[in-house]
């Protein structure tokens, strides 16, 4: 079951995410989403853990408890929506650089 981790203190870290889980039992893999310019957390991740009894057992757990001052949320993840294909029209944009001579 995949579950969702939400507002997460700045400070945790993928390691202190599983270790957290790891209580309830097996997880099969720990991430802290990151914001991919200052690598800073962004508040939540996403957990794997394979056995749907453990992984409720820590959603029921986990879901509203306190850590470092923070309310977590835990539940199982929703389904990742398809998002509409950007275009990716080649060119500049419009940019035309000013030429000096």
């Amino acid at each position: 079951m995949n579950l969702y981790l939400g507002n997460l203190p700045w400070s945790i870290t993928d390691a202190e995410l599983q270790d957290m889980l790891s209580a309830h039992g097996q997880v099969t893999s720990a991430k802290v989403v990151t914001d991919k310019f200052t690598k800073r957390s962004k508040g939540y991740g996403f957990a794997e853990m394979p056995n749907d009894s453990e992984a409720t057992a820590a959603i029921n757990t986990l879901n509203g408890k306190e850590i470092a001052g923070r309310a977590i949320t835990c539940n199982e993840a929703r389904p990742r929506e398809e998002r509409p294909e950007r275009g990716h029209g080649g060119g500049n944009g419009g940019f035309r650089p000013r030429r000096n001579f």
